[in-house]
């Protein structure tokens, strides 16, 4: 029993204050000082607790500061490496192509050498001998194009050709037309020119089939060294030629329809795009390695596997409206994003004011981005959001199978040096556009199911006020009938 509690008992039982005055006093006040004692430790306990939790806080936040700034500074190291890279790359590549310039430069003085001597003897022949001989030609190797002129006779099965070149003959014709003015050349004393119509059925048969120049010579009857100069010298005209013709931006007026389309798809209003990121297959490159090393793919297949990006913006009929080609396999979506053409121009131009392009959890929430909900435990908003915004993704998910499916050279790891191949993969597209702009359908045994290891941005969200759009678009859906009800 504490003192305070005598105290109290002794007044109760009537103690004199005579008796007990000194003794109860210092009792009382004894349990008072201990109090108070109890009290002001406890405090102080207290006050030193609230002070180290302070200083706790403040070190954790100087911590994450600190691990923000190292991130950062990492970031933009790695993003500074890898512009060096590209430009050394660039560069490395352009010395080579000067080597292989002046070698065939050499080549070319070299051999009208030889024409001009032989053509001399011809000549002194003629002079020292009577009668007349035939005029000599250049040796060229005999070759069977039996095969493509088959393909060329007008009465030629219609299924057949498109089967052999993915269109039609209408098509085919079409581009040889918007391609002669470029790629036609002028026959010579030595030999022929290879017509128009050849010189194109080579590089699209090869991109159709993806097979090797080999088999490609052998279907055409040409040298593999030149069925490999026609596949660039076309895919470089069609790029340059018919690019701007059949892959571009939409005008106002398409830019209408193309909301009215995806609105009547998904009922989310003002988008503008599909977009999609896309892989494929290279030769290890002999520099750089690690950058087009695709470890996802890797991990998923099993085998070592390197590849380059295709980021494509597409229409709802699946045709291309903006690409972005060549970026390192390593690069997630939102990385190629950064690097693209269409990223700078939305972000200097305004291009894409009050409008969405809409992709997958690859990419970052913008004021022109628009993507799925990605956290967990999703309410029925989110869910009904996510099931009609991935009908928008299905449409540049199916035009890119339908690209690889078409150019099968996309499926395989192929022999165009890094340096050329987006010229290619420019051209393949291009080609895209024209058979879906020509409703060139596909046969359901070439279409191709798309697999790429999506990854979530790091930085998911880059616009609070795009975070509150796309809430308000969830609701919207919901509440006026417009969501499905898959995820029920």
């Amino acid at each position: 029993m504490n003192n305070g509690e005598n105290c109290k008992r002794r007044r109760k039982e009537g103690f004199t204050a005579d008796e007990d005055n000194g003794e109860n006093d210092d009792s009382c006040s004894s349990g008072r000082e201990t109090k108070k004692k109890d009290l002001n430790g406890i405090i102080t306990s207290l006050i030193l607790l609230d002070e180290q939790e302070r200083r706790d806080r403040e070190e954790r936040n100087d911590a994450f500061k600190e691990e923000k700034s190292v991130m950062e500074s990492t970031h933009t190291k790695e993003t500074r490496t890898m512009l060096e890279f590209q430009s050394n790359l660039n560069d490395y590549y352009s010395k080579i192509d000067e080597a292989d310039r002046v070698k065939r430069k050499k080549s070319r003085v070299k051999a009208a050498t030889v024409v001009a001597t032989a053509s001399n003897h011809v000549a002194d022949d003629r002079n020292g001998k009577s009668g007349s001989g035939q005029q000599r030609r250049l040796w060229v190797k005999d070759r069977s194009n039996a095969w493509w002129d088959e393909c060329n006779r007008p009465d030629y099965p219609e299924e057949e050709f498109k089967k052999a070149f993915r269109m039609s003959k209408s098509t085919f014709d079409l581009i040889c037309d918007e391609l002669n003015a470029v790629i036609a050349k002028e026959d010579t004393t030595l030999r022929n020119a290879i017509p128009v119509k050849q010189r194109v059925a080579v590089c699209i048969w090869r991109l159709a089939t993806g097979e090797p120049l080999r088999l490609v010579s052998k279907r055409f009857g040409l040298g593999i060294s030149t069925c490999h100069k026609l596949v660039l010298e076309v895919c470089s005209a069609i790029r340059n030629v018919l690019m701007p013709k059949y892959l571009q931006w939409p005008d106002e007026d398409s830019l209408r329809k193309i909301k009215q389309q995806f609105e009547g798809i998904s009922g989310i209003p003002n988008a503008v795009g599909s977009m999609y990121t896309t892989h494929i297959p290279i030769i290890a490159p002999k520099i750089s390695v690690a950058a087009y090393f695709n470890k996802r793919h890797t991990e998923r297949n099993q085998k070592t596997s390197y590849s380059i990006t295709v980021q494509g913006v597409v229409d709802p009929t699946g045709v291309f409206t903006d690409v972005c080609i060549g970026w390192p396999g390593s690069m997630t979506d939102d990385q190629v994003l950064e690097k693209s053409a269409l990223f700078q121009r939305a972000k200097n131009g305004g291009l894409l004011n009050g409008v969405w392009v809409v992709g997958n959890s690859g990419y970052p929430l913008m004021d022109w981005v628009l993507v799925p909900y990605n956290q967990q435990h999703l309410t029925w908003t989110q869910h009904a959001f996510n099931e009609k915004i991935g009908e928008i993704q299905k449409v540049a998910k199916e035009a890119f199978g339908r690209l690889k499916g078409r150019w099968c050279c996309l499926q395989k790891r192929t022999e165009v040096k890094l340096q050329d191949l987006p010229v290619v993969l420019g051209a393949c597209c291009v080609l895209h556009n024209i058979c879906e702009m020509k409703k060139e359908g596909i046969d359901p045994e070439l279409k191709v199911e798309v697999i790429d290891d999506e990854m979530v941005a790091e930085d998911g969200l880059r616009s609070v006020s795009s975070l509150k759009a796309r809430d308000a678009i969830a609701h919207n859906l919901l509440h006026h009938g417009l969501a499905g009800t898959g995820f029920l």
